[in-house]
């Protein structure tokens, strides 16, 4: 067990998802129960899962979860380019969040690949 709170790619996707809970609040109110609330859920899913594997007691519980969390950064990413397609969010602002999701998802590998040789 670990404190997730003391992990950068825990930090990272926190931030990330306070930052697309922002943006999706100027979503069309149509949107509200499907991709604003899809986006919202596989985003805050990220640090939600770092927290829960960490809380468990061992490795290959820790990989499992984040192996989980990198799965909802891959959701999140489709998510924010068909908000792009759907003219939700502007170029500017998904090339900024492809940006930071794609940085996310390599230190979640990086993680996953540590955690995996301790095994």
């Amino acid at each position: 067990m670990q404190n997730y709170k003391e992990l950068k790619v825990w930090e990272r996707a926190h931030s990330f998802t306070l930052s697309v809970y922002g943006l999706t609040k100027g979503f069309p109110k149509d949107e509200l129960y499907s991709l604003t609330n899809q986006l919202r859920r596989a985003t805050s899913s990220i640090p939600a899962n770092i927290a829960e594997g960490c809380g468990k007691c061992s490795q290959n519980e820790l990989a499992h979860f984040l192996n989980i969390a990198l799965g909802s950064a891959n959701e999140t990413e489709y998510f924010l380019l068909l908000s792009k397609d759907l003219n939700y969010i502007g170029e500017d602002k998904y090339i900024e969040l492809d940006d930071d999701i794609n940085q996310i998802k390599a230190m979640l590998i990086a993680l996953i690949n540590k955690v995996r040789k301790k095994l």
